[in-house]
């Protein structure tokens, strides 16, 4: 059990982790801080370039945490928030991946919320720091305080929308 968990909380963290580099920089297929600020204003988010580098950082974070095994629930509560706003973003276009739907964050949440359940195993940080087992009910307010901070930052963060022949300025 304790190499499944590994391997879940590597393929998942590092992917969500490399996701977030794309947000920040030209590696790993990226297009560079301003293209990560141009993506968020496209998908309709105020703030540009500061949203880019906090969402880029959130995943980057939480991606390398969750990977290590490291402060688990808290780690797991960011990719859900991360992931959760991505869902959003892709909300409209339907649940599967082939039509850019939200099939692939809501995995990854939902990926994020069973390591805040099941912990990270003995073959992580938390172990070999004597953190783990975390508590049932700090498990339970991550899953539940991840997704909704992700909603409510896509709602704060959402710009109004344009009004027919006008422009935004």
């Amino acid at each position: 059990m304790d190499t499944g968990l590994l391997v879940l909380r590597l393929v998942a963290g590092l992917l969500i982790a490399g996701h977030g580099v794309q947000k920040v920089s030209f590696r790993l297929g990226g297009d560079g801080l301003a293209g990560g600020t141009e993506e968020f204003r496209h998908d309709g988010f105020r703030g540009g370039r500061l949203t880019a580098l906090a969402a880029g950082g959130s995943q980057v974070g939480a991606g390398l945490f969750l990977a290590a095994g490291l402060l688990t629930p808290a780690a797991a509560m960011a990719a859900m928030g991360v992931m959760t706003v991505a869902s959003t973003v892709k909300w409209h276009n339907g649940l599967w991946v082939q039509n850019d739907g939200y099939e692939y964050p809501l995995v990854l949440v939902a990926v994020s919320a069973v390591l805040a359940l099941t912990g990270p195993g003995r073959l992580s940080a938390d172990h070999v720091l004597g953190l783990a087992p975390w508590p049932l009910w700090v498990s339970v307010a991550a899953i539940a305080i991840g997704p909704t901070g992700g909603l409510l930052t896509r709602v704060f963060l959402r710009r109004p929308p344009v009004p027919a022949g006008g422009s935004r300025m």
